[in-house]
């Protein structure tokens, strides 16, 4: 089941202004070349796993420098950067690692999708091994929220005190704050991760789109119709800018997107985003649901006329 639910440059020269959009726009395409079954993120953002043969095709990879990050098991993490020129194969030789710390965090990850308990006490390995080990801190965080979030909270403390301006500890801790049902907590600190990363971080935009949509579907709930609309404009903000932060890797956030267009009543901005979801996934399960989306969507569109 899925969920339904001026320009900004000043030109003074239009060709000077023109290149600078064309280059902010262009994407390539790199072919990591690493270990097998190795974690690929860019700009913190994963993009996938490497095959048998330590290969991994990412498209749509944004001009500029990237943030290219690199880890499998029993190797040493490699953070570098991914240059404006480089394209095609890049390779990213890895070492073995004896860091007790960085292999019993590796571990709580492999375990943490089937054995969550067991993924703790390997993250507690690891922190006590390296106090200052700032993601180790915020992977306990996330795994314990839910489960004991004053400890997750004490971890996020732990996670800053590592690595101050830490805009992936500010998200996990709005997680927390949420899991507790206290919004007014998660909203300032999902502002703040935003803050951290400088406008960048995907999973804040998310977290603030579905606050305003659920505040949305309250005020809606109410009569309140201004407060409904303001909140639905300020979820679909929100949702465009995790959609292009994360480089269209998220399909759910297209679903939630058309969603809040169809209920601000803004059926073609609704009919443009299933479209580039059909676009972007062309193989997904959801997809002969997404488009009888876009048939209803015309069909009631024509009805109107």
């Amino acid at each position: 089941m899925i969920l339904r639910n001026p320009l900004f440059v000043l030109m003074l020269v239009f060709s000077f202004g023109a290149s600078l959009v064309y280059s902010q726009n262009r994407v390539r395409t790199v072919i990591i070349q690493t270990e097998p079954d190795a974690i690929v993120w860019i700009d913190n953002v994963k993009r996938g796993v490497t095959d048998e043969n330590g290969k991994l095709e990412i498209k749509s990879v944004k001009s500029g420098t990237r943030k290219l990050r690199v880890r499998a098991m029993g190797f040493k993490q490699v953070s570098k950067n991914l240059l404006p020129r480089q394209r095609g194969v890049v390779k990213v030789p890895l070492v073995k690692t004896n860091d007790a710390a960085e292999l019993a965090f590796q571990e709580g990850e492999k375990l943490l999708a089937e054995d969550k308990e067991k993924a703790i006490e390997q993250y507690q390995k690891a922190v006590r091994l390296k106090p200052r080990y700032a993601e180790a801190w915020v992977a306990l965080a996330r795994a314990l929220t839910g489960i004991d979030n004053e400890e997750a909270l004490a971890a996020i403390a732990k996670a800053r005190r590592a690595r101050p301006r830490y805009a992936e500890a500010s998200a996990a801790e709005a997680r927390i704050h949420r899991s507790d049902n206290d919004i007014d907590k998660a909203v300032e600190s999902f502002d703040r991760a935003i803050r951290e990363g400088r406008g960048f971080q995907p999973e804040a935009h998310t977290g603030l789109g579905l606050i305003f949509k659920d505040d949305a579907t309250t005020a809606a709930s109410s009569g309140d119709t201004d407060e409904e609309q303001y909140n639905y404009g300020e979820a679909a903000k929100s949702f465009e800018k995790a959609i292009d932060q994360l480089s269209g890797t998220e399909p759910v956030l297209y679903i939630l997107l058309g969603d809040v267009y169809e209920k601000m009543g803004n059926k073609q901005k609704a009919i443009a985003v299933y479209r580039r979801f059909l676009r972007d996934f062309p193989d997904h399960e959801e997809r002969t649901a997404v488009e009888s989306f876009i048939v209803q969507l015309n069909r009631t569109t024509a009805l109107d006329q």
